[in-house]
């Protein structure tokens, strides 16, 4: 059972940024109508956490970037198969901006990604090479942070990611379905779905008790 109140839980809100919602550059569908859960559920831990895509102009992930190539195709890089998108989260941009309703002032901490240049990264822990850390593994041990409630966008990409790189860490990971919204790419968000369970990942169908 998710309770809030705990000391050693974190609420991991992923990516409620503009260019994912209704209107962006890579919007996901109903991907605004996570904000209002979000915040009920942020409103109500005591460790709130933000990621936010942070990419340059040049990113090797947007098929703008690679020529011939379009939205969507996939190609190999050093660290494997990436997929390839269209240019969204430009650092500074509006699209990168967290959606004007999200509540951010309950964060005490934002975690960047996808900046460097010449990688991808979906998850909140590391980059898409499976070993360049972003840093929040320490953050969340110095301050005793065992377990990770995550919510955000999107369900197949960054929330899952971000949630296997959890348990395989040895957090405990716990996903909150009517807090996310997915791409579902190809069957993307059933196989993510199967992973994140087979992992040790709870996926919570409903919003915890006492939330909403």
């Amino acid at each position: 059972m998710i309770d809030p109140s705990r000391a050693d839980t974190a609420l991991l809100i992923i990516d409620v940024q503009n260019d994912f919602c209704p209107g962006g550059a890579l919007a996901v569908a109903g991907g605004d109508a996570v904000v209002a859960p979000v915040n009920t559920m942020a409103a109500r831990f005591c460790n709130v956490i933000l990621t936010q895509d942070w990419h340059p102009p040049g990113h090797v992930s947007f098929a703008a970037n690679q020529p011939g190539k379009a939205p969507f195709e996939t190609i190999g890089l050093p660290y494997g198969e990436q997929t390839l998108w269209p240019a969204h989260c430009v650092q500074g941009s509006r699209g990168a901006a967290f959606h004007r309703d999200l509540r951010q002032d309950l964060a005490q901490l934002v975690v960047r990604k996808g900046f460097r240049p010449d990688i991808d990264s979906y998850s909140a822990f590391f980059e898409n090479d499976r070993a360049t850390a972003t840093g929040l593994h320490g953050y969340l041990r110095d301050r005793g942070i065992s377990r990770v409630v995550l919510a955000g966008l999107a369900t197949d990409f960054c929330v899952a990611w971000s949630a296997l790189d959890a348990a395989r860490l040895g957090l405990d990971a716990a996903v909150v379905l009517p807090a996310c919204a997915a791409i579902d790419l190809d069957g993307s968000l059933d196989a993510q779905l199967e992973a994140m369970r087979a992992a040790g990942v709870a996926v919570e169908a409903q919003l915890p008790a006492g939330v909403g």
